[in-house]
């Protein structure tokens, strides 16, 4: 015979929809204030806004960027910078960002960054030179610092924009030519390099290329990436060359890719070359078309390990 139930059990499940028996509570705590935030002109009409992550005792789910209290971007927990766009050239504009749970909690409000987009410049038809003599150095494992000489426009330059391979993930004032990246991991192969940005939008040339390879985490295992990638382009071909990653074993396979997407696996069979590979890629693409290409070793274990720096070219 089924018993009725009793009153602690009526209890539990007049309460369920709100929470769990079992001790699962409603999330009522907002995620940290983003601190960092700072906005740079990228153009008469343009501003670019950047912040740290926050934090939360969950998850953070995404943040909100306002502008004099209306929101106006609205952004996943992956991103912490934007562009705002359509502004008014030589206008004061204040910025803040909150931090969003997925139970739709905000933090506070960081502290405003305020800019003044610059005027106009409807004569300026002229791209900045490229920076020149661009470094970079590890500061520990999640962070570095990189360097360059400054650029040349014949307005002015307003911004630097620091690329990590073909995304933009950094930008800093036209009068700065020091930036600061973190959020980085350990044991991990980057390539960086820097345009300058004019009031007109008009952005200069890729600066020269820089590799770094961040420390690794104590008693993690050693960077599977190869090393020493180099990419010529000659007529109708580019030609690669690099040293697998030592990993106790032959390396008979390697994956290509182009521009992110994987373009084909070079295999060797049973006897990998010894020291430096070499490897020709056809190309039909009309002259001036940019390549990036990156590669990563099959390991002994049947796994893919870590990307290689990334080189660009353009066909000739």
């Amino acid at each position: 015979m089924q018993r009725p139930p009793t009153p602690a059990a009526l209890t539990c499940a007049a309460i369920l929809a709100l929470t769990a028996c079992a001790g699962g509570e409603k999330d009522t705590e907002s995620p940290t204030t983003p601190a960092g935030v700072t906005a740079q002109a990228g153009s008469a009409t343009s501003v670019h806004v950047m912040w740290n992550q926050a934090t939360d005792n969950k998850a953070v789910a995404g943040y909100e960027v306002f502008q004099k209290g209306a929101r106006v971007k609205t952004l996943p927990a992956t991103r912490n910078m934007v562009d705002i766009d359509q502004l008014t050239p030589e206008t004061s504009y204040t910025f803040t960002v909150r931090a969003r749970d997925a139970a739709g909690n905000l933090s506070k409000p960081s502290a405003a960054a305020a800019i003044t987009t610059p005027a106009p410049t409807p004569e300026d038809h002229h791209s900045p030179s490229r920076p020149l003599k661009l470094t970079v150095r590890a500061d520990g494992s999640r962070a570095a610092t990189l360097s360059w000489v400054r650029a040349a426009d014949d307005v002015g330059v307003t911004s630097y924009d620091i690329y990590q391979e073909d995304s933009r993930i950094h930008s800093v004032s036209g009068n700065e030519t020091t930036a600061h990246i973190n959020g980085l991991r350990p044991g991990t192969v980057y390539t960086f390099t820097v345009r300058a940005r004019d009031a007109a939008e008009k952005s200069s040339a890729d600066s020269n290329a820089v590799d770094l390879t961040t420390p690794s985490a104590p008693g993690a295992p050693p960077s599977t990436a190869p090393t020493g990638l180099q990419a010529t382009a000659r007529k109708g071909k580019i030609e690669l060359s690099w040293t697998p990653p030592q990993t106790g074993g032959p390396v008979k396979e390697h994956q290509l890719f182009l521009n992110g997407k994987l373009a084909t696996t070079i295999v060797w069979g049973a006897q990998p070359p010894a020291g430096t590979a070499t490897y020709t890629m056809t190309v039909t693409d009309k002259p001036g078309t940019r390549y990036s290409i990156k590669l990563r070793a099959k390991l002994p274990d049947g796994k893919w390990g870590d990307f290689s720096a990334q080189r660009t070219v353009v066909v000739r």
